[in-house]
């Protein structure tokens, strides 16, 4: 199953999401990050500037060493202030403390910074959250004099004031950076939707083409546009498509060439041969005459003459397979009759056992001239290579699917020989084969299976070849046997003969009439 995340567009997608959400959330933070200290920075600038400039104008008149209500006049009026703002102050000299609010346990102020302030001369700020509220604590040490002649005089004055407002305005950046995230989101699914379907579109025409030249269409082409490296990909399968389209019209070219040689070298044949196996004939009936030397000179060229004849004819219908001339002339066929007629026209009534259903049981629409080649060829193959006894079976059975009612015509050629070598099964119809290489000459022509199994196939029907577990065995083809394990090689035809009507039906299985 394909799932739409693994493919390209999804890959796409996916990517731009990514890094349109990172880009996003990096450039909100940063943004939240700067828009905050400013916001921050600006309001302690204020807050400090301010405290400084009440606490200088309220120096002078403040004694030294202060006094405990000098401490808390300098608290009271700094925060009378800034009256809006709500500042809290205190002021520290040393042991004395005082507040602007009564009470006040300034819990805030942290002991370094209490340290900070005592050691320095610049003001100090500490940002704390106390209770989920934001607070900013400024510390600034009071100095008397002139600037120059400043020194730490050990008066204090702390400042809290609380930052509702710039927390709102942090709040309110964080909200709007939340609410452009779903924006942009959003537009980098768009972007990555056009992007997709611009890299996807020629990938889409590039699949389509390979598709149509799979299917046989080797003319396909891609328009090339632009000069990226999708269009480079698209002109080099254009180039690679012209290629393999002239290859393969050169392989056709000679193929056909090939195949009119042995049609046209067959041809010439047949008409030598015809004289040949007359004037053969003739020796033949006066061999016995003759001295022996020339009597079996003359019969080693009639049987010689005899097998050219065979091959010579088997090529000419192999070409004809090859160049899809070959057709069938189909009749009403009483099947069981047809293979009798088989056998006796070659003198094999009485070599080969039958079990074949009686007359007018199983009847087809068949090609006789055809079945006749199929089974002759089987038959005869079985005789030469395997050993008596040899039988063939004819029955009929549903197969592969029972439901659509087909009857097929089952036809078993069984032989008693040593069985065919595993490694020469997947080959016995093919064209020459031979398994013993060494052996150059055959009793056959090493055609008869391959024309068998092209006979059946032109009726849609299948044809294989097997050991079985008892009995003898067979050479196929031309091709000795070297001896099989199991005993007994089995040829099966199976051809289709229609429909069977309803009540006709025999119950399932096979139905068959032993004849012997």
């Amino acid at each position: 199953m394909n799932r739409p995340l693994r493919g390209l567009r999804g890959r796409l997608l996916i990517a731009f999401v990514l890094v349109t959400a990172v880009a996003t959330l990096t450039t909100g933070a940063l943004t939240f990050r700067e828009a905050r200290v400013a916001v921050l920075q600006q309001s302690q600038d204020t807050i400090i500037k301010r405290l400084r400039a009440h606490v200088d104008g309220l120096a002078p008149g403040i004694a030294y060493p202060p006094t405990q209500s000098d401490l808390e006049r300098v608290a009271l009026e700094v925060a009378a202030a800034e009256p809006a703002q709500n500042w809290r102050v205190l002021a520290t000299y040393r042991g004395l403390r005082a507040t602007s609010r009564p009470q006040d346990t300034f819990a805030e102020l942290s002991a370094d910074m209490r340290s900070a302030v005592g050691s320095r001369r610049a003001a100090v700020f500490q940002r704390v959250r106390t209770d989920g509220r934001s607070s900013l604590v400024v510390g600034l040490p009071v100095t008397f004099g002139e600037p120059a002649e400043r020194p730490a005089s050990g008066v204090a004055v702390f400042l809290t004031v609380p930052q509702t407002g710039e927390q709102g305005y942090v709040d309110a950046l964080v909200t709007a950076i939340g609410r452009a995230v779903v924006p942009a989101l959003g537009l980098a699914v768009l972007l990555a939707l056009l992007a997709a379907r611009g890299v996807l579109r020629p990938v889409r025409e590039l699949r389509r083409a390979t598709r149509s030249i799979a299917e046989g269409h080797l003319d396909t082409r891609l328009a090339v546009n632009g000069s990226d490296e999708l269009a480079d990909l698209s002109h080099t399968f254009n180039e690679t498509a012209a290629a393999l389209e002239e290859s393969v019209a050169e392989l056709r070219r000679m193929e056909a060439r090939a195949r009119r040689f042995v049609a046209d070298v067959s041809h010439e044949l047949r008409t030598p041969l015809a004289a040949m196996s007359a004037v053969t004939d003739v020796l033949d009936e006066d061999a016995a005459r003759l001295d022996p030397d020339t009597a079996m000179a003359v019969r080693l060229i009639s049987g010689e003459t005899v097998k050219l004849a065979r091959l010579v004819n088997d090529l000419m219908e192999i070409s004809r397979f090859d160049a899809g001339a070959a057709g069938l002339q189909l009749d009403d066929l009483d099947l069981a009759e047809s293979l009798r007629r088989t056998l006796a026209a070659r003198g094999w009534q009485d070599t080969v056992d039958t079990r074949l259903p009686g007359p007018g049981e199983l009847r087809g629409r068949v090609d006789p001239r055809r079945l006749d080649v199929a089974v002759a060829n089987l038959v005869g193959n079985a005789l030469r290579h395997g050993a008596c006894p040899v039988q063939l079976r004819l029955y009929a059975r549903e197969m592969p699917n029972p439901a659509d009612g087909t009857v097929w015509a089952v036809i078993e050629v069984t032989d008693s020989g040593p069985g065919i070598p595993a490694d020469v099964l997947p080959h016995v119809f093919d064209r020459f084969y031979k398994s013993d290489t060494a052996r150059t000459r055959s009793e056959g022509s090493g055609l008869g299976l391959s024309i068998t199994a092209e006979n059946v196939r032109l009726h849609g029907g299948t044809v294989r070849a097997a050991n079985r577990a008892e009995g003898g065995g067979a050479e196929s083809g031309g091709a000795e046997s070297g001896g099989a394990e199991s005993g007994g090689a089995v040829f099966t035809v199976e051809i289709p003969l229609g429909k069977e009507e309803p009540e006709e039906m025999e119950e399932p299985g096979e139905k068959e009439v032993g004849e012997t």
